[in-house]
C-alpha cells in the first residue's frame, strides 16, 4: 500500500523532532512508529534495510528513512521522508551559528570550553561502542589500532582514503563470512535507475576529489569536501568528524574552537549528527555563508546518501549474496574505528583537554554517557553551564 510524500514529511517530522539519542536511538524509534504502530513495513523488511544502509557508507538512520521513505511514495516519498527527519536539527544548528556569529570571538568562554569537553567523552563512547560491535576479532582490533597509530602520525584526508580502502582490501582476503541471500526489500525503483544512480554518484565523488585536491573557489572547495565526507562516512555519524575536520579547520574556513563548539551542540538536538553541516556551512568563512550556505552545505553531504540508497536498492538481495563483499565492509568497519580514536585525540581531546579539571569533566561525562544512559542532550547542556559558570580547565 502506498502513501503520499506529504504524509511521509509529516510522519518523519514528527520522528525529526522527538528522536533524541544518535543513530541506534533513532532506529528504534523508526521500529516503534513505523513498524510496530503504523506497520508501513514489517520486521523482516525493516531489519532488511538496516542491513543495506549499514553496508552502505553515509549516515544509517538518515538512509533508512530515505529507503522507507522511498519503498512507500517513490522517489519523491524518499526526499520527503529524509527533509521530515533533518529539518528540525538543521534548523537549530544554523541558529546556533547565527548565535557563535552575534557572541562575537568565543574562543575563551566557559560555556564553549564546556561543549569541547563534552565531545571528547562523546566521541570516546563511539569509539568504545564502536569497537565492541566492528572489532570482535584480533584481526579486525588489530586493522583499527594500526589505522588509528598511521593516522595519529599522518592525518592528511588522503592517508584517511588509503586506510580505509587498506582494511577493506585485508578485510576481502583475511576474513570469512557466511551470508543470508533471503532479502525481502522489494524496490520501486528499476535496475538501470539504479545503474545510473551509481553513475552519478561515482562522478559526484569522483568530482569532490578532484576539486578538493586541486583547490580554487573557496565555496567549491567547501562543498566537495562535503559531498566527499557524505561519501566516505562509515559506521556511524560520529565518523564524520575526522572527515570534516581537515576540510573546514584545515582550510582555513573556520578555527578549531568554533568546529568543535558545534560537534558539540549537534549532540543536543534531535534528528541525524550530519545536521552538523548546516551549522559549518553558516558559520563558514567561505560565500555565502548564513542560512543559505548552511542548506548548502547540507544538501551537499547528504547527497551522496540519496544516491547510494537509490543505486542499491534494485540489487541489495544479490549483493548481499556475496561473503565477499561481506568480508571487505568488515574490514573498512574496522579502519573506521581507528579514523575515529586517532580523532579521538586529534582534534578532539587536544583542543579540549587542557589540565585536571577538563579530564574529571571528561570521565564524568563518559560516565553519565555510557554507565548511567543519561541522555547526550542532557549531559551536553550540564557540561556548557557548568563551563559558563566558571570551569577553568586548568
Amino acid at each position: 500500500m502506498s502513501t503520499s510524500p506529504l504524509t511521509v514529511f509529516l510522519v518523519f517530522l514528527r520522528l525529526g523532532l522527538t528522536s533524541f539519542g544518535g543513530p541506534v536511538a533513532h532506529l528504534g524509534y523508526f521500529r516503534a512508529d513505523l513498524v510496530e504502530r503504523r506497520r508501513w513495513l514489517d520486521e523482516v523488511m525493516y531489519a532488511d534495510l538496516i542491513a543495506l544502509c549499514q553496508f552502505l557508507p553515509g549516515p544509517a538512520s538518515s538512509q533508512v528513512g530515505i529507503a522507507i521513505g522511498t519503498i512507500r511514495a517513490g522517489l519523491l516519498g524518499g526526499l520527503a521522508a529524509w527533509l521530515g527527519f533533518t529539518l528540525p536539527s538543521a534548523l537549530i544548528m544554523i541558529a546556533f551559528a547565527y548565535g557563535i556569529a552575534l557572541l562575537g570571538d568565543v574562543a575563551g568562554s566557559g560555556w564553549l570550553h564546556g561543549l569541547k569537553v563534552v565531545v571528547v567523552a562523546v566521541v570516546a563512547q563511539a569509539v568504545w561502542q564502536m569497537g565492541q560491535r566492528l572489532c570482535p576479532d584480533r584481526l579486525r582490533a588489530s586493522i583499527a589500532v594500526i589505522a588509528a597509530v598511521i593516522l595519529v602520525i599522518w592525518s592528511d584526508a588522503l592517508v584517511q582514503l588509503l586506510v580505509i580502502g587498506v582494511g577493506g582490501l585485508i578485510g576481502w582476503r583475511l576474513l570469512q563470512f557466511q551470508t543470508n541471500s533471503n532479502s525481502v526489500i522489494k524496490s520501486p525503483i528499476m535496475p538501470r535507475i539504479g545503474m545510473l544512480f551509481g553513475l552519478l554518484f561515482a562522478i559526484l565523488l569522483a568530482g569532490s576529489l578532484i576539486i578538493t585536491s586541486f583547490g580554487g573557489n573557496p565555496t567549491l572547495t567547501l562543498l566537495a569536501g562535503m559531498v566527499r565526507s557524505g561519501s566516505l562516512v562509515f559506521g556511524g555519524g560520529h565518523v564524520v568528524l575526522p572527515l570534516l575536520e581537515p576540510v573546514v579547520v584545515g582550510g582555513d574556513f573556520m578555527s578549531a574552537e568554533t568546529f568543535i563548539a558545534g560537534y558539540g551542540a549537534a549532540q543536543a538536538v534531535p534528528g541525524p549528527l550530519l545536521s552538523f553541516s548546516a551549522y559549518l556551512g553558516a558559520v563558514a568563512s567561505a560565500y555565502p555563508a548564513g542560512w543559505v550556505g548552511g542548506i548548502l552545505a547540507l544538501v551537499a553531504i547528504f547527497l551522496p546518501s540519496f544516491l547510494l540508497v537509490w543505486a542499491a536498492l534494485p540489487f541489495w538481495a544479490t549483493l548481499r549474496a556475496r561473503p565477499d563483499a561481506q568480508a571487505a565492509l568488515a574490514g573498512v568497519n574496522a579502519a573506521v574505528v581507528g579514523v575515529l580514536l586517532a580523532a579521538l585525540y586529534q582534534p578532539v581531546i587536544t583542543s579540549a583537554i587542557r589540565g585536571p579539571f577538563d579530564v574529571a569533566l571528561a570521565l564524568g561525562s563518559f560516565a553519565a554517557l555510557h554507565l548511567w544512559r543519561i541522555p547526550p542532550w542532557a549531559v551536553v547542556l550540564l557540561c556548557a553551564l557548568i563551563g559558563g559558570f566558571g570551569w577553568s580547565g586548568q
